[in-house]
């Protein structure tokens, strides 16, 4: 079993930054990658970036150059950061961070991130 913990969501004018936060614990050691899904209201989920755990990363057209993924830590303790800049209204959302491990999906509890313009 993993764990997840988030926070760091809000709301921000267009053109801030954010950073979010997913705290894991539990059966850290069997992560093979951990990324953030995003959902806007009425839209599908939709994977945002993600990175693994030799720090390969991918990210959404939509944020390349604006979003950097991060992961801290090691065996005993990690967190994965999420920075956004330059955030648009369409940034718009509720975030959740999400690890795999042992070919299961583990979910945060969601964030909202709100972008005014």
């Amino acid at each position: 079993q993993v764990q997840l913990v988030e926070s760091g969501g809000g709301l921000v004018q267009a053109g801030g930054s954010l950073r979010l936060s997913c705290a894991a614990s539990g059966r850290i050691f069997s992560i093979s990658a951990m990324g953030w899904y995003r959902q806007a209201p009425g839209k599908q989920r939709e994977l945002v970036a993600s990175i693994t755990s030799g720090g390969i990363t991918n990210y959404a057209d939509s944020v390349k150059g604006r979003f950097t993924i991060s992961i801290v830590g090691d065996n005993a303790k990690r967190t994965e950061y999420l920075q956004m800049n330059s955030l648009k209204p369409e940034d718009t959302g509720v975030y959740y961070c999400y690890a795999d491990a042992l070919s299961l999906k583990y979910w945060g509890q969601g964030t909202q991130v709100t972008v005014s313009s």
